[in-house]
């Protein structure tokens, strides 16, 4: 192991519940800098559209136009990864991000209100989507690479990551709401602009062990990622069952607003407060699953967390109350966290290293699809029929999950409190 891998390697037997120093600074603080530049932009960015054009239908193009660029980096993020490592790719996409909304923090007050704004917001929508792709396949390699490293404590190293990302989810679009009332949008975007500036700086120190001589073709990225997963079965699964779900998913965050505002009485604030009360519980099962497989192996926790988001989803399109849609939404999300340590614990281990960026833009790419699908579907459905579309994803991500964690069922990988 590499100086440099060691430095990020957290310590293991009795010690480690504690992460050193080097994990600290060099793994989880960039990670929670690119984290919170991460959600701000995605839900502070549609916020300021809002704010500049006064109109609903733009800021759902807004919305569209941050996830379908990111969706589209994905394949060449993995691919720039795999060739140039982990810190390059993190510190150029966070000072790149970095640069654009500073360009927008001081250009958007000299604009007003006229059509050179609403290109502007509209721009800086796209162009922080795929910036913040590349950056976020960067900061999961890097932490992919200190799982390894990690050996029996991987699942504790993915379980602070993806807390990390629930935190930031919690706190990001409240604060973000919080600057541009309060700062203006110029507020915001300095502090977007400061979270990238710290993720470039504190990009942990990682070098790709397998230099390429050439530049690897998306579609050969695309199609090595595919390769990879095909020949992992166990993770091949799992990410079938978690697409299913995440398609009921993206159906109730896209649904959201119209069931709480204009089907249960709600206000767009309580809207924000569903998704708060889903990061909450969420940060929850994170930390009951870290220790949960401690002492049972991961099927155990999966095969739970999954039945715990197929019940919840399945509830939901009976859900006539707000307190009540709150809660199955948290439980729905809470399970969905729990597969999420699950699947990551997986794919670090089983993942050869030399292309794990491809075969990780691939599960991404896959993973996240599902969510411009369903806010299509919610585009073309009348709000009176979305309960029925709820249950008819449920009962299909039901099926999926039951699936998937049958033929998980019988892994070896799955059963061990702790993978070597």
């Amino acid at each position: 192991m590499s100086p440099k891998h060691a430095a990020l390697r957290p310590p293991t037997g009795r010690h480690a519940r504690l992460p050193d120093f080097g994990t600290v600074r060099g793994l989880y603080i960039p990670r929670s800098a690119d984290a919170g530049a991460f959600a701000m932009s995605t839900y502070g960015i549609p916020l300021l559209v809002l704010a500049v054009t006064d109109s609903a239908m733009l800021t759902g193009l807004a919305f569209v136009l941050e996830w379908v660029p990111r969706l589209s980096a994905f394949a060449l993020a993995g691919a720039a990864v795999d060739r140039f490592g982990s810190t390059r790719v993190l510190r150029i996409a966070s000072i790149l991000r970095t640069l654009v909304v500073l360009t927008a923090a001081v250009v958007l007050p000299a604009l007003g209100a006229g059509a050179g704004a609403m290109v502007m917001v509209m721009g800086l929508a796209a162009t922080t989507g795929v910036l913040t792709e590349f950056s976020y396949i960067a900061a999961e390699t890097a932490g992919a690479v200190a799982s390894r490293d990690a050996g029996g404590s991987a699942h504790r190293v993915q379980a602070v990551l993806l807390g990390i990302d629930q935190g930031a989810t919690l706190a990001g679009p409240a604060l973000a709401g919080v600057l541009l009332q309060y700062a203006g949008a110029t507020g915001m975007l300095v502090c977007i602009a400061a979270c990238s500036l710290l993720g470039a700086f504190l990009a942990p120190r990682q070098r790709p062990a397998w230099p390429q001589q050439a530049p690897v073709p998306v579609a050969q990225g695309l199609k090595t990622g595919w390769t990879t997963l095909r020949s992992l079965p166990a993770l091949g699964w799992l990410c079938v069952g978690l697409f299913l779900s995440n398609t009921a998913i993206g159906l109730v965050q896209a649904a959201g607003p119209v069931l709480v505002v204009q089907q249960l009485g709600g206000t767009p604030s309580q809207v924000g407060l569903v998704w708060s009360a889903a990061a909450v519980a969420s940060l929850a099962m994170v930390t009951a699953a870290r220790f949960a497989i401690d002492r049972v192996g991961l099927w155990p926790v999966g095969a739970t967390a999954a039945t715990l988001a197929s019940l919840a989803c399945l509830a939901l399109a009976a859900a006539h109350t707000y307190t009540l849609f709150l809660i199955l939404v948290a439980l729905l999300m809470a399970g969905e966290a729990g597969m999420t340590v699950v699947l990551r614990t997986l794919r670090a281990h089983l993942v050869p290293a030399e292309v794990f960026g491809s075969t990780l833009s691939l599960i991404i790419l896959l993973l996240l699809a599902p969510f411009p699908l369903a806010g299509a579907l919610v585009a073309l459905t009348s709000p009176a029929l979305l309960h029925h579309a709820i249950t008819a994803c449920a009962v299909l991500q039901a099926a999926g999950l039951a699936l998937s964690f049958t033929k998980l069922r019988a892994h070896p990988a799955t059963h061990r409190p702790a993978l070597a």
